[in-house]
Parts: structure tokens; C-alpha cells; sequence
């Protein structure tokens, strides 16, 4: 029979067995789970990433300011979610000693340094969409001014019958020279290059120049009628002017032309590294598992 003596150590070997196989139990549990948490955050990583990248490309393509604010609003509120979950799996890729997915991670932290600030630059850039502003400024206030001054010189008569003809000619000349001016302010709202903004600037200031000399030439060719129409002629010249400079002082900050530049030819590249970086990171943890008490 047994004695006392040994039914006690069995019952001690038998009670440190099943505690031993508890904690062995519980440690891979808790591991499984941090397993788990790593991943889920690893996948809403490059979710929360996609978001601000999509959502800064609406904000640059948005045309009007209301939209471009929402969608950066909407790309910075994502990118603070991208540094939660860094934040967040850091730690948790540590004590799970998970070498190789912590340098993937701080790999897309460098990475995704540099595309914040680009993206930054063209957010801030794209909120204040100059070249949609002088895009409408021209397509309204421009051509109601450049309207009104065609329609002052279409009714204006000459005070002898010899200078009909001048007085026509100098009208349709005046009214071309500012069509002329409006014609010119789309291209420099296009156009990227300082250069070439500068020569239209010229151009415009070459046509106003002819506008003014034809309504000085016709002042004393036409009837005291109308008189009132070339002054009215000459108000509608100065709206269109004043119209003008507005438009070309927006049109020189380029910043939807600047930002859309950064974001087709910059930013691609920033983007590509930095889901290439959470790709890796994500294929890395879905291979790990729990087998004979470690991680492989």
C-alpha cells in the first residue's frame, strides 16, 4: 500500500501539473490574442492610410473651398487614426518580440514622415484654390464687365455721316481689345509657367492699351448722344481692369495648379513606398503562429 508519505507528493506533482498547464495555457492565450490585436491594427493601418490618400486627392480635385476643407479635414482625421495605430502596435510588435515587423513598421514611420509633409504642402495649397477663384472672377465679374462695355459701344452713333465708318471701326476695334483681355485670362489661370504668365500679362496690357486709345479716338467723332455711352464704355473698361488684376494676382499663386502637379508627379511614388512598407507588415503577421511554446 501506498503510504502517506507518497500519496502527498503525488497529490503536490499532480496539483503543480495542472497549475504549470494553466499558465502554459494562459501565456499562449494572451500571446494568441496579442497576435490577433497586431494584425487587426496592422490591417486598419493601411486602411487608415488609403483614407487620407484618397481623401487628399478629392480635396486637390474638390471645386469649391467647402469641399476642399471637408476632404482635408477628412485626410488629417485618417492620418491621425495611421499615428494611433503606430503608436498602439509598436509596444504590442515588442512584447510579442517580433523583430522583423517592428523594422516594417518604423520602415512605413520614415516613409510616411515624407509623404505627411508633401501631403501637407498640398493640402494647405489646395484649401485655397487662387486658380478656381480667378477661374470664376473671369467666367463672372470679367465677362459682365467686358459685356456691359460691348453693349456701351454698339449703340454709339457719329456726329457727321463721313466718319460712320470710323466710328465703327474704332468701336469694333475698342470691343475686340477686350475681348481680347478676357481671352488671354485663361491661359494665364493655366498656366504653370511664371515666364509665360508674364508675356499674357503683356498681352493684356497691350490690348487695354488699344481699348483706351480707340475711346480717345472716338471721343470727338461721335454725337453728344453719345456721349454718355463712351463713358459708360470707359467704366465698364475700368471694372474689367480692376476684374483683371484680382484674376491675375490669384492666378500667380497657382495653387490648384501646384498642387495638382505635387499630387500627380510627387506624391505617387511617397504613396507606393508607404503601402509597399504596411503590405509587408501585414503579410509578416499573417504568417506568424504559436507552435511548440514560441512564435514561428
Amino acid at each position: 500500500m501506498v503510504d502517506d508519505v507518497t500519496r502527498v507528493s503525488i497529490g503536490v506533482l499532480l496539483l503543480a501539473g495542472v497549475s504549470l498547464g494553466s499558465t502554459i495555457g494562459c501565456n499562449v492565450n494572451r500571446a494568441l490574442e496579442e497576435l490577433a490585436r497586431a494584425r487587426a491594427m496592422s490591417a486598419d493601418l493601411l486602411v487608415q492610410f488609403t483614407k487620407a490618400a484618397d481623401a487628399a486627392n478629392r480635396a486637390v480635385m474638390a471645386d469649391t473651398d467647402s469641399l476642399s476643407v471637408d476632404y482635408a479635414r477628412e485626410a488629417g482625421t485618417a492620418k491621425q487614426a495611421v499615428r494611433t495605430d503606430v503608436s498602439a502596435l509598436r509596444p504590442l510588435l515588442e512584447t510579442l518580440k517580433f523583430t522583423d515587423e517592428s523594422r516594417l513598421l518604423q520602415q512605413f514611420v520614415d516613409r510616411f514622415a515624407l509623404y505627411e509633409a508633401l501631403d501637407k504642402s498640398i493640402l494647405d495649397l489646395s484649401v485655397e484654390n487662387t486658380n478656381l477663384k480667378a477661374q470664376r472672377l473671369s467666367f463672372g465679374p470679367a465677362q459682365a464687365a467686358a459685356d456691359s462695355f460691348r453693349q456701351a459701344l454698339q449703340g454709339i452713333k457719329s456726329a457727321s455721316p463721313k466718319d460712320d465708318w470710323h466710328v465703327r471701326a474704332l468701336a469694333a476695334s475698342a470691343i475686340g481689345s477686350v475681348r481680347e483681355v478676357q481671352v488671354l485670362e485663361g491661359p494665364h489661370i493655366a498656366d504653370p509657367d511664371d515666364s509665360a504668365m508674364t508675356r499674357l500679362e503683356k498681352q493684356m496690357a497691350a490690348s487695354e492699351a488699344e481699348a483706351r486709345t480707340a475711346l480717345t479716338a472716338l471721343t470727338p467723332l461721335v454725337d453728344s448722344g453719345s456721349r454718355q455711352r463712351l463713358s459708360d464704355a470707359l467704366a465698364a473698361l475700368e471694372q474689367l481692369m480692376s476684374v483683371n488684376t484680382q484674376i491675375v494676382g490669384l492666378s500667380r499663386r497657382n495653387t490648384n495648379v501646384r498642387s495638382l502637379a505635387l499630387s500627380l508627379n510627387e506624391k505617387p511614388p511617397l504613396r507606393t513606398a508607404c503601402e509597399q512598407s504596411l503590405r509587408a507588415l501585414n503579410d509578416a503577421l499573417r504568417k506568424r503562429g504559436y507552435q511548440r511554446g514560441r512564435y514561428d
